[in-house]
């Protein structure tokens, strides 16, 4: 428990609420309630071990700040995440409201535990060694189940590393869901190219043979789509974008709309992922040219080529 000032609120709250709920106990030494409510506090903060952080804040003595959440009567409790209040209450709530409430917004055990794995695989990323890493994303993921962001992340290295087989089984659950989540569809298109090019004899063609292919029947799709996945399991995702432009442009309900749907898949791999909470945003780019172990910061050029292309896509198909 952290006495709150207005000197430290930035610190102790604001920005430890980044990565930890915080848990505002406005208070006043004079309020009975809030003696009961406060000793419970403590006792559930050392019992949840970490996974949210409690402080305290005298309201006659930081007025401003009481002012400021809105504070009418004391005891009043606020629970702030990524710097913003998300829930609270008012009262000396029994520690079995108290616990429901935390179980709605703090980090399950597991959770709590998969973090910190996945911190330890992206520094292990950063070091080179994406055995450990992926051993650690497993365990993670192992951990918490239920995260989307470790599933991606997990299978994103797994496609890298040419573990297809179970890259294939993880990404099996979420495609089975309606509607598919982009990135995980995105994830499946990718690892589909890149399956391609290993089954399939035009995968060994040099672009010379799908374009002199291609130049005796320009509606010739199947060679188009062919050669589109041949460029993406080669990285180059531009190249692969404009072969799919030329078949939307010319049938873009071929094939299911096979040509328009990797054509956003690609940009969603492309896409940096949002900054952690927190976090700085540079060089942290999860996208297509990082994915094939280019490290692509997250710069301006980079945002206005995705632009150019979505907007290319908008007018094809408009």
């Amino acid at each position: 428990m952290i006495d709150i000032t207005v000197q430290n609120f930035e610190t102790e709250v604001i920005a430890a609420s980044m990565h930890t709920p915080v848990l505002v106990d406005f208070w006043a030494p004079w309020c009975g309630p809030c003696k009961t409510l406060g000793p419970l506090l403590e006792k559930l903060e050392a019992e949840y071990a970490g996974r949210f952080k409690l402080v305290k804040i005298d309201s006659d003595q930081e007025q401003q700040l009481a002012a400021a959440f809105g504070i009418r009567s004391i005891p009043t409790c606020m629970l702030l995440k990524n710097g913003q209040p998300v829930d609270g209450f008012m009262g000396a709530l029994p520690e079995g409201q108290l616990r429901q409430f935390l179980d709605q917004h703090v980090p399950g055990e597991g959770a709590l535990q998969a973090e910190t794995e996945a911190s330890e695989a992206e520094a292990l990323l950063e070091a080179g060694d994406t055995e450990a890493a992926a051993a650690k994303l497993a365990d993670a993921l192992a951990q918490d189940p239920g995260n989307d962001d470790l599933r991606a992340d997990y299978a994103r290295l797994l496609i890298a590393t040419g573990a297809f087989e179970e890259a294939a089984a993880l990404l099996d659950e979420p495609l089975k869901r309606e509607p598919r989540p982009l990135r995980f569809d995105a994830l499946r298109r990718w690892l589909d190219a890149l399956e391609f090019v290993q089954r399939d004899e035009r995968g060994d063609w040099a672009i010379e043979q799908f374009d002199a292919r291609i130049a005796e029947n320009k509606r010739d799709f199947d060679t188009r789509f062919a050669k589109a996945r041949a460029l993406m399991a080669e990285g180059q995702w531009t190249a692969a974008m404009d072969e799919l432009l030329e078949i939307i442009m010319r049938d873009r309900k071929w094939n299911d709309e096979a040509a328009r749907k990797t054509y956003v898949a690609i940009l969603e791999l492309l896409t940096p992922p949002p900054p952690k909470p927190g976090a700085g945003a540079e060089g942290k780019s999860a996208g297509g040219i990082e994915l094939t172990g280019k490290a692509a910061a997250q710069e301006d050029p980079q945002a206005a080529l995705l632009s150019g292309y979505r907007r290319k896509l908008s007018m094809a198909l408009n």
